[in-house]
């Protein structure tokens, strides 16, 4: 099922909770004031408006009053069936009794007097009731009830000729102790099952009443906490529903249900595929809109739906709202990425082309040994260049693919390969003094050799690169506790700003200005590093950096990565 197909889903389920609510308000309405067959007179309490839950209750109120004063009872109250807890439980509101008793009176349906009168549906009367074994479970002397008597709440359904075409029982009704010491007759009996049929018949059209509003109100959530807006407009131009998502993007409160949309839809794209929704049944073609939100430009992609009837007449029509936002700044950066890769690509490639073309045409042997040598120095560095690039893209591509890049673990001298590489860069640049700042007693850890001249080499790359003034670049590193180590990479050069620190571990991102264009690079260095750091080893890395003063690239790692510790890899001897 596609995106439409199910907001027109969502749609139909809101209009049916919708429609159902106010048929069951209605068929409350009507059940309590319609008279039953054979009534008589005293039940006239039952034609009451019930239209909340607050009415309802004070219509229970005054209807278990008026049984006890028309029986002459003590006490009156509704037991209720709990098919879960398989129980019968009284509810308030009683007459006669306190909260505390009521929640005190509950029992097995397969149990007692109630449980009796609940499965058989006849009514019983109950002369001695602490005596009568069946009200043994039923707290009778707890509750001071001398005598009582029972009939079943029997929810009749019937046909358009008001037949009976379906009974169900939900629970009983009890009127406990006649007054003046008398005992209950056959009379109230007849009294008190008349009286259960219109009671029974309000208590199930309050909890279908209550069933539809707990789903409706379940609906209203279910959408306002969607990602993506939504709007649902009636066929009348009144807004029946729009949630969070949506109402952020027009800069909207809460109090928008029930408006007109051009009341509080100031955009004109949106309002223009409303109205030819609303007036022509046309859906409008998929569109983009830019909005400013909290400083910052946003980017929706927008498509609106005909929603219809089981009859095919439009309801009104749906509109949602995505946020694309970051995947178009995905796009820009991987046409970036494409861009810069070709370059990267072509740089090396077009140095092998032209040394190797160049030496291809010397049949004179023109260039002594020296100049061949350095011809041949320059393709094979060259060669390293294409390599390393290759490499990088062949291991993201793995990485996004889920699959991680196998280590091997072994016992490693930090400083010891740490001073190679610092080395290898001394040779790399004269514009930059590259500092060795780590103890020679530094404790040996286990790591993947390579994967962590990865991640030094690219580091110092980095420093090198974005420095092109030249000055100090410093790796430095110590013993944080008996678990980890800490190294850095420092550079003076052009620094990183604020807002890009925390995207600088983000695949295809660059710095985007003046001094990092001249930089060449493919974006994913730093993504790769973070994952060898994070992923292979078990540690963390982080930055902290001021324009214009230069980086400190930091990682912290754990002395023994938490796979092996784990048991899950094996260290190599």
């Amino acid at each position: 099922m596609n995106w439409e197909q199910a907001y027109r889903e969502l749609w139909k389920e809101y209009s049916r909770v919708k429609t159902e609510y106010e048929r069951a308000l209605q068929r409350i309405r009507e059940l309590e004031s319609q008279p039953r067959n054979g009534a008589t007179k005293a039940p006239e309490v039952i034609a009451t408006e019930v239209a909340s839950p607050a009415n309802y209750e004070a219509t229970l109120r005054r209807l278990v009053k008026q049984i006890g004063a028309i029986l002459q009872a003590e006490k009156v109250v509704f037991m209720l069936y709990d098919p879960e807890e398989g129980e019968l439980r009284a509810y308030p509101p009683a007459y006669g009794l306190t909260d505390d008793e009521i929640r005190l009176l509950r029992i097995r349906a397969t149990q007692g007097v109630s449980g009796e009168v609940f499965r058989e549906g006849k009514p019983v009367i109950v002369h001695d009731a602490v005596t009568d074994p069946r009200t043994a479970k039923e707290l009778v002397a707890m509750l001071h009830i001398r005598n009582l008597v029972c009939v079943p709440l029997i929810l009749e359904k019937r046909d358009e000729e008001n037949r009976v075409v379906e009974r169900q029982t939900i629970g009983v009704l009890h009127a406990f102790n006649k007054q003046r010491g008398g005992n209950f007759i056959d009379e109230d009996v007849r009294l008190l099952e008349r009286m259960a049929r219109n009671a029974a018949a309000v208590i199930a059209g309050m909890r279908l009443y209550q069933a539809i509003l707990e789903e409706k109100e379940e609906l209203v959530h279910t959408i306002e906490s969607l990602r993506a807006g939504l709007i649902l407009v009636h066929q009348s131009g009144r807004i029946n529903q729009m949630n969070a998502a949506a109402r952020r993007v027009f800069g909207l409160g809460p109090d928008v249900l029930g408006k007109h949309y051009t009341e509080v839809i100031t955009n004109e794209v949106i309002s223009g595929m409303i109205r030819t929704a609303l007036e022509e049944e046309k859906e409008g073609d998929l569109v983009e809109i830019t909005v400013q939100l909290d400083g910052k430009e946003h980017i929706y992609q927008v498509q609106n739906a005909i929603v219809r009837g089981e009859d095919q007449k439009p309801m009104g029509t749906v509109m949602i709202f995505n946020d694309i936002t970051e995947i178009r700044n995905l796009e820009r950066m991987k046409s970036a990425f494409v861009a810069t890769v070709s370059h990267e690509l072509r740089t090396p490639l077009t140095a092998i082309k032209g040394f190797i073309s160049t030496l291809l045409m010397d049949s004179e042997d023109a260039f002594t040994p020296e100049e061949r040598r350095e011809f041949y120095s320059i393709i094979d560095q060259e060669t390293d260049r294409l390599t390393r690039l290759i490499n990088d893209l062949l291991n993201i591509a793995r990485i996004e693919a889920g699959e991680s890049l196998k280590p091997v673990y072994k016992l490693v001298d930090f400083y010891t390969l740490s001073k190679k590489i610092v080395m290898i860069h001394r040779q790399a640049t004269n514009k930059h003094t590259i500092i060795h700042d780590v103890p020679e007693n530094l404790p040996k850890i286990i790591a993947d050799e390579d994967k962590l001249d990865q991640i030094l080499t690219n580091l110092l790359n980095n420093a090198i690169k974005y420095s092109p003034n030249g000055g100090e670049i410093r790796v430095k590193a110590w013993e944080e506790d008996p678990d980890h180590i800490i190294f850095y990479v420092s550079d003076q050069g052009i620094g990183i700003p604020k807002e890009h620190l925390t995207k600088v571990f983000e695949k295809f991102h660059r710095v985007d200005n003046t001094d990092t264009r001249k930089q060449y690079g493919t974006g994913l260095g730093l993504y790769l590093v973070k994952h060898l750091v994070e992923v292979i080893h078990g540690g963390q890395i982080w930055v902290e950096s001021e324009v214009g003063v230069g980086s400190t690239f930091y990682v912290r790692l754990p002395k023994v990565p938490p796979a092996v510790k784990e048991g899950k890899e094996q260290v190599e001897k």
